[in-house]
């Protein structure tokens, strides 16, 4: 994972000269007030709607860095809503708009003067269900977002891929086959294949939805186990209907309610000393 993160220069000299500007000028900004920032990831009076019905309600939330953060609670309640949000996709639903902020290393992401599309390198997303190009190969469904984003040096794009498979625990498994189409791969493998094509932008935050709903428990292991992983590298915030999964791979929960933050804390206090009566009622089954 680490050698990723260590082909980011070469990653932006493939760019245009206009990406390239934009990119350094979004990336200066960021680490000139990271030191200053003690979070990763800060979302402050974040508000979303779909038309006319509101999805979220004054969410404040602070993330720290390299940490694995959970959010519950039951369907319909805005999980899914809150993490769109953190990387502007939520805007991308007709009809749909927010309000607030979401800072990453002291930025907000919805200030007009930053490229939503560099925020999007930087803030990866893998859905619910796993979601293949269905016409491409396992190579070119990790490389995919590397050409669109103008490289094409093909011995740095091998390089890439090599390292977002490794990074996705699947490289040993697929090493001889990159040329097979992707959708050929098992449930897990899939999904782990996306989170290589995740990777292979070299996203400093990862945000996960339900990531093993649609997997079988061997598979759903397997994703756990990387999950961990790659906190060593990345800040993830993760939605989960399973709490034994919140309460397995998380350093930090939080439950939301019908749209609103009704409690957030490290899990273990979460799931044993909550201080709300309702996540107590939720985490032990009585609802949801």
């Amino acid at each position: 994972m680490q050698q990723i993160i260590n082909t980011s220069d070469n990653y932006q000299q493939q760019l245009s000269n206009e990406e390239e500007l934009a990119y350094k000028s979004t990336e200066n900004a960021l680490k000139a007030e990271q030191k200053q920032q003690p979070y990763k990831v800060s979302i402050k009076k974040l508000e979303a709607w779909f038309g006319t019905k509101q999805a979220l309600k004054d969410i404040n939330l602070d993330v720290k860095e390299n940490t694995i953060t959970a959010i519950i609670g039951p369907s319909g309640c805005g999980k899914t809503t809150l993490i769109r949000c953190l990387n502007r996709m939520h805007e991308m639903t007709p009809s749909s708009r927010s309000k607030g902020q979401v800072i990453i290393d002291g930025i907000d992401i919805y200030d007009r003067n930053i490229d939503p599309v560099i925020i999007k390198r930087r803030i990866g997303m893998v859905f619910q269900k796993p979601n293949p190009f269905p016409t491409m190969s396992i190579y070119d469904n990790v490389a995919a977002g590397l050409k669109l984003n103008g490289v094409k040096d093909r011995q740095l794009i091998d390089e890439i891929v090599k390292e977002s498979l490794q990074g996705a625990g699947l490289w040993e498994e697929v090493r001889n086959e990159l040329d097979r189409p992707g959708m050929g791969l098992s449930g897990g493998q899939q999904q782990r294949l996306c989170i290589a094509r995740a990777l292979a932008m070299q996203p400093e935050v990862l945000l996960m939805d339900e990531p093993t709903s649609a997997l079988d428990p061997m598979a759903s292991s397997k994703i756990e186990e990387l999950v961990h992983d790659l906190e060593q590298e990345l800040t993830i915030i993760i939605v989960t209907h399973n709490m034994q999964q919140a309460a397995r791979v998380s350093d930090y929960t939080a439950f939301l309610y019908l749209g609103e933050l009704v409690e957030y804390g490290p899990t273990k206090k979460i799931f044993e000393n909550p201080e709300k009566e309702l996540t107590e009622r939720y985490i032990s089954g009585k609802f949801g």
